[in-house]
């Protein structure tokens, strides 16, 4: 027995030395790869579903389920998986995510009518949400260490940067190569096989790995002093990512349709659009003050509501991509504004289960809005609906600007008595 002891202590501690020896800027590359690679893949399906409407004879309604199947599914595979790479491993959980992905890709490929379509969805929602507890620690822990705050920047950047490239590549694929609903995806089995590769190379960074495979679904709970906060601040990730739900399943048929384009490519560049000015402001505020970062993005987000609204009366193109590109810059920094503020409401040791209830918002609110737009747009048409889609979010913009500012004052006023 204390034999046993010695051994399983002894390997602990060859692991521990070679994590410490192994260069942790070559796996920091690999795992920042792979965040950008499964964001990426998660957006070039928004480019196709014009296409698919098209080929097949789908709603919108439809679409929009596709699209919710996905996101149903990462806060599936997030609830039950985000913490199974602390006793297991970095590299054998994204390692798996890698291969669902692969098998998630090679069913889109092949896909030839919906039902292979939402089975695709649903596999690679698993892979995501698979990979993003495994994605967001290891970049943490090999962050360099002359940079540390750049895990932090790579977790919060690289989401936007994938969602960006993704529509743009896809786009570009769809309108200018052949077999247009295959090969954006057989070029990304090959990009995760790369990436699977420089995994398996890559150290291991988590300290409890070699612990078994153990499945301990991640506790909901929000510390109850801090429930008034949540609730404020969860406003906005409300906002943030309905307005999110909306451009990925519905945004490139509203483009086209503003357009009055068969040009695909201005399907993935509209999301293309709204994800590149979502990183910048990212880039740009990173160091501005959490509150004050949500504030800024709450405005962005009316003032590009607001124009979102006007060139639906207008019938504008033009001022579409504009209010697409304001909206970007609200939705990157409400996003991160918020999310670090509500990061601060609990302390480290309950900080995943705070995390697991941002999330439940954040994927609720990304799917069940959109897939109730598709629904209202068969029966009241895309333009109608993305009008009163729009309002109401944008309703819900100003409550959280304005519940976001008091929120603000009180603090102001709790330090200033302190």
């Amino acid at each position: 027995m204390a034999e046993t002891s010695k051994t399983t202590t002894g390997v602990t501690v060859r692991r521990a030395a070679h994590a410490a020896r192994a260069p942790r800027g070559s796996g920091f590359r690999v795992v920042g790869a792979v965040l950008v690679l499964l964001m990426l893949s998660s957006s070039v399906p928004s480019a196709l579903y014009v296409l698919y409407q098209q080929k097949w004879g789908l709603s919108s309604g439809t679409i929009t389920v596709v699209f919710a199947v996905y996101a149903v599914t990462v806060l599936a595979g997030l609830l039950l998986f985000g913490s199974l790479s602390d006793t297991l491993g970095r590299r054998p959980v994204l390692g798996g995510a890698l291969v669902l992905a692969m098998v998630s890709m090679a069913l889109f490929a092949g896909a030839g009518g919906p039902g292979l379509l939402l089975a695709a969805r649903a596999v690679q929602g698993l892979a995501v949400g698979l990979a993003t507890g495994a994605m967001g620690a290891a970049l943490l822990e090999m962050a360099p260490a002359s940079r540390p705050a750049l895990g932090a920047q790579v977790n919060s950047a690289g989401p936007t940067v994938g969602i960006g490239l993704g529509g743009i590549g896809a786009g570009l694929l769809v309108q200018f190569a052949p077999a247009p609903t295959a090969l954006s995806y057989l070029l990304l089995v090959g990009a995760f096989a790369v990436t699977l590769v420089g995994v398996v190379r890559m150290p291991e960074s988590a300290p409890g790995a070699g612990g078994g495979f153990r499945v301990v679904p991640h506790r909901i709970h929000v510390p109850a002093g801090a429930r008034g906060r949540f609730t404020v601040l969860v406003l906005t990730i409300v906002a943030v990512w309905s307005v999110g739900g909306f451009y990925l399943s519905l945004g490139p048929h509203l483009a086209l349709s503003l357009l009055e384009s068969t040009n695909y490519l201005v399907g993935g560049a509209t999301v293309a659009l709204l994800a590149g000015a979502a990183t910048a402001a990212q880039l740009m505020l990173g160091r501005t003050e959490a509150l004050r970062t949500a504030v800024l993005g709450l405005c962005g987000l009316l003032a590009g509501l607001g124009l979102v609204l006007l060139a639906l009366g207008l019938g504008s193109a033009a001022v579409f991509l504009v209010a697409t590109a304001v909206l970007g810059t609200g939705w990157g920094a409400a996003f991160l504004g918020s999310f670090r503020a509500l990061s601060t409401l609990a302390d480290p040791a309950h900080r995943g289960e705070l995390t697991a209830a941002v999330y439940v918002f954040a994927y609720l609110a990304m799917s069940v809005p959109a897939v109730l737009a598709g629904m209202l747009t068969n029966i009241h048409g895309l333009h109608r609906t993305s009008v009163g889609f729009m309002a109401a979010v944008a309703g819900v913009c100003a409550l959280a600007l304005l519940a976001t500012l008091r929120l603000a004052a009180r603090i102001r006023a709790e330090g200033s008595t302190a």
